[in-house]
C-alpha cells in the first residue's frame, strides 16, 4: 500500500513537473470584421495588449475589409498576421498635404498614413494588404484652406504623398512578409530612422507615385515586386544617419507605367540591386542624385548592380559593377545578416552581437543637445527642439560648438523631460553615457535652486524675468518633482548616483519651505499663489506684458497636487485646505469658454466666455486683493472681460479653464481620506 502511494506521489510530481517545462505559450487575440472574434477592429487588439513581452503577441485578423488608421505606438514584440494577403485589406483614404492642413497639423507624420508605428521595436507583418486609397479615391485635385501654406492654401494632387506604412524613430527592426502595400501616390512605404532604422521586406508587393519605397536607415528587400506610377523615381534611400547605412534589393522585379525611372537620392545612399528584372518600358535612366538634395558630399555616388536586366535588353549603367563597393562584396555574399552589419538578423528573429552599451537615437541627440551647464535649451533661436527631426552632420557639429551657451531652462518642460527620458534609455540599453547625462541634469537642477528653495525659469542666464521664482507652466514644480523622485529612490530615479540622495532631499525641502513662504494670505488665511515671485524679496513679480502679478488659477492647482504627495504636516494641511477653499471661493459657475470660427479676424478663430448652466469656470489670473479674474494683453492694461482685450491673446493664450476642476471633486477627497486618520 505504501508502495502504491509512492508511486503516485512520484507520477503526480512528474506531471506537474513536465506542465511547469511546457513552453509559454505567446498571447493571441483575433480581429474579424463581422464581429465573430475577439475585437472588431485591428486597432482595439492592439489596445488590448500590454507594451511589452518576453514573446511576440499576435493579432489574428481574418478576412475582411478593415476601414480604419492603425496607431502602433510603444508596443514592442508584436505580429499582425493576416488570414491571407488578398483577403486582409486594411485602408483608410489620407492625403499627407490635408493631415498637414487640418486640425491634427500639430501631430506632425504621426498618423498620417494608414498604418503607423513608433517607438515600437520588433514589428512583423505577415499576409495582408495595407492600403492608402486617396489618390484611387479622389475625383481630382482640390484646393483647400490651410494655415501654415503661403496664401492660405494648397492644392492637393491624387498623387500627392500618400503612405500606406509609415514607420518613425523607434520603430525599427520592422518584419514584412508576403504583404501587399498600395497607393497613387509617393512615399507608399515609409520607413524612416536614418540612425537606427533596420527593415526586411520579403515576397511583398509595393504600388506608388515618386519614391513610393524610400526606407532610411538600412533596408533589405527580397523576391518583392514594385509597381511604379511616376516618371520620377520608383525607389529611394537616405543613408545620411551612417557610412554604413544601405538598401539591398535581391531578386526583384520592376515594372510601371511608362518611361517610369528606377530611383533617385537627395542625401547620401548606398544602394545594392542583386538578381533584379526591369521591365521593357523603364526609362533608360540610372538612378540619380535629386538636385533640390544635397547629395552625397560625403561618401561619394554608391550605387551597384549585380546580375541585373531588362526585358527587352540591358541598358549601359545596370552593368555588373559590384566590384567597385566597398569591400568588394561578391552577389552571395549581400544577405540580410550582411546587410545589417551583424547588429540584427531577421531571418533569426533575433538580434545578433548587440554591444552592451546599445544605442537609443532619441537619447544621442539628447546628449548632443545638453549644454556644459547640465540643462537643455526648450529651442534653438525661435525653432523648438525636436527629438524626431533628422540631425544632419553640420547640425551636430553646430550643436557640439554651442555647448557652453547659456539658454538652459526649466521652462516648457526642458531639461526634466530629458533627465526623464536618459533615465527610461539606460534602463533598456545600460548605455552610461545615458545615466551620466540624467545625472548631469539632476546636478543642474541642485546648482539652479536658490537657497530660498526657489527656482529660476533660466540658469545661468538671470536676466530680466528670466530670474524669478518661475511656477509659470509648472516650471518649478516639475523640477521638484524629478529631485523628490530622486530623494524618494523612486523607480528608473533609484539607478542614479546615491550621492545624489541627500543633496534632492535636501533640496525638496527647502522647494516645500518656498511655497508655503509664497502662498498669498488674505486677512491671515492662505489662498493661492502667483506664478512669479522676486527672488529676493518673495514678492508677486511680473514676467511678461500680459502677465501681471496675479492670483493664479492654473498653477496653483499643480502647486496643490505637489503638497498633497508630501507629508501632511500642520503647515502643508493648511496650505492645501486654504487653497480649494479659494478656489471653491473664485469659482465662476454657470459659464464656458468657447473656441469659435472668426474669419473677420488675422487667426480666423477666437475664444469667448458663454453662460452654459452646470459647467464652471475658473480664470488664469485673479486680481491681488479682490479676487476678480482680470484679463490683461499685450498692452498690460487690467479689463475685467476677456472680450476687452486684443484678439491675438484670447485665441493665443488660455485665460479660463476648468484646471482645478479634477482637483475639486476627486483628488482632494481622495487626500482628506488618507490624511483623517494621521
Amino acid at each position: 500500500m505504501k508502495t502504491t502511494a509512492l508511486r503516485l506521489l512520484g507520477l503526480v510530481l512528474l506531471l506537474l513537473l513536465s506542465f511547469w517545462l511546457l513552453p509559454v505559450r505567446a498571447q493571441t487575440v483575433t480581429v474579424a470584421a463581422d464581429g465573430s472574434a475577439n475585437f472588431r477592429t485591428i486597432q482595439e487588439a492592439i489596445n488590448s495588449l500590454p507594451a511589452t513581452a518576453a514573446r511576440p503577441r499576435t493579432v489574428y485578423i481574418r478576412n475582411g475589409t478593415y476601414r480604419e488608421k492603425v496607431y502602433i505606438d510603444g508596443k514592442a514584440n508584436l505580429v499582425l498576421r493576416g488570414q491571407s494577403e488578398r483577403g486582409v485589406v486594411l485602408t483608410f483614404p489620407q492625403a499627407r498635404d490635408l493631415w498637414l492642413c487640418g486640425p491634427d497639423a500639430k501631430a506632425g507624420d504621426w498618423g498620417v498614413a494608414t498604418l503607423n508605428l513608433r517607438n515600437s521595436p520588433d514589428i512583423t507583418l505577415e499576409t495582408l494588404s495595407v492600403v492608402n486609397s486617396y489618390g484611387f479615391d479622389a475625383a481630382g485635385e482640390v484646393t483647400i484652406d490651410c494655415p501654415t501654406a503661403p496664401g492660405g492654401q494648397k492644392k492637393v494632387s491624387k498623387t500627392g504623398h500618400q503612405m500606406a506604412l509609415r514607420a518613425l524613430p523607434g520603430a525599427t527592426r520592422l518584419i514584412a512578409r508576403h504583404c501587399t502595400f498600395r497607393a497613387l501616390g509617393g512615399d507608399t512605404v515609409s520607413p524612416w530612422d536614418t540612425e537606427a532604422g533596420a527593415y526586411y521586406f520579403k515576397d511583398c508587393t509595393m504600388e506608388g507615385g515618386v519614391d513610393f519605397y524610400c526606407p532610411r536607415g538600412w533596408a533589405y528587400a527580397e523576391n518583392c515586386r514594385f509597381i511604379c506610377h511616376s516618371k520620377e523615381a520608383a525607389i529611394w534611400h537616405d543613408g545620411s544617419g551612417s557610412r554604413d547605412s544601405k538598401t539591398v534589393l535581391r531578386n526583384c522585379s520592376f515594372v510601371g507605367d511608362d518611361g517610369f525611372k528606377l530611383g533617385r537620392f537627395h542625401r547620401e545612399a548606398q544602394f545594392y540591386l542583386v538578381d533584379c528584372t526591369f521591365a521593357r518600358n523603364m526609362a533608360d535612366a540610372d538612378i540619380y542624385h535629386a538636385v533640390s538634395g544635397p547629395g552625397p558630399k560625403q561618401w561619394g555616388r554608391r550605387v551597384y548592380y549585380a546580375n541585373c536586366h531588362r526585358q527587352g535588353g540591358d541598358y549601359a549603367w545596370h552593368r555588373d559593377n559590384l566590384a567597385t563597393a566597398e569591400g568588394a562584396p561578391k552577389p552571395k555574399d549581400l544577405t540580410a545578416a550582411w546587410t545589417f552589419g551583424g547588429r540584427w538578423n531577421p531571418l533569426m528573429g533575433a538580434m545578433a552581437a548587440v554591444p552592451a552599451a546599445q544605442l537609443d537615437t532619441t537619447a544621442e541627440k539628447m546628449l548632443l543637445y545638453q549644454r556644459t551647464v547640465g540643462g537643455w535649451p526648450k529651442a534653438l533661436g525661435e525653432v523648438k527642439i525636436n527629438y524626431a527631426a533628422r540631425l544632419s552632420e553640420g547640425a551636430r557639429a553646430g550643436l557640439l560648438d554651442s555647448k557652453n551657451q547659456n539658454d538652459a531652462t526649466i521652462d516648457n518642460d526642458a531639461t526634466t523631460r530629458e533627465i526623464h527620458y536618459l533615465l527610461k534609455a539606460f534602463q533598456q540599453t545600460h548605455n552610461p553615457a545615458y545615466r551620466q547625462g540624467a545625472e548631469n541634469g539632476i546636478g543642474y537642477l541642485l546648482r539652479m535652486q536658490y537657497p530660498n528653495g526657489g527656482f529660476p525659469q533660466f540658469y545661468p542666464d538671470l536676466s530680466g524675468y528670466r530670474r524669478e521664482i518661475t511656477f509659470n507652466d509648472d516650471a518649478m514644480i516639475r523640477a521638484l518633482g524629478v529631485l523628490r523622485r530622486v530623494a524618494r529612490k523612486e523607480e528608473r530615479y533609484a539607478l542614479v548616483d546615491p550621492e545624489l540622495v541627500p543633496l534632492a532631499q535636501a533640496a525638496v525641502a527647502r522647494g516645500v519651505g518656498c511655497i508655503l513662504k509664497t502662498q498669498v494670505l488674505q486677512n491671515g488665511r492662505p489662498t493661492a499663489w502667483c506664478a512669479q515671485y522676486d527672488e529676493v524679496s518673495l514678492l508677486p513679480a511680473k514676467a511678461r506684458a500680459f502677465e501681471l502679478p496675479s492670483l493664479s488659477g492654473a498653477e496653483s492647482v499643480s502647486i496643490v497636487r505637489f503638497l498633497m504627495d508630501e507629508p501632511a504636516t500642520p503647515a502643508v494641511k493648511a496650505a492645501i485646505e486654504g487653497a480649494v477653499a479659494w478656489f471653491e471661493q473664485v469659482k465662476m459657475p454657470g459659464y464656458a469658454l468657447k473656441e469659435i470660427a472668426a474669419p473677420q479676424e488675422k487667426t480666423h478663430r477666437d475664444r469667448v466666455i458663454v453662460p452654459q448652466p452646470g459647467a464652471t469656470l475658473w480664470a488664469r489670473f485673479y486680481e491681488l486683493g479682490t479676487n476678480r479674474p482680470i484679463y490683461v494683453g499685450r498692452d498690460s492694461q487690467v479689463h475685467y472681460q476677456l472680450s476687452e482685450i486684443e484678439n491675438e491673446r484670447r485665441a493665443g493664450y488660455v485665460y479660463a479653464s476648468t484646471w482645478p476642476a479634477e482637483l475639486l471633486e476627486k483628488e482632494y477627497p481622495a487626500w482628506q481620506k488618507r490624511t483623517a486618520s494621521r
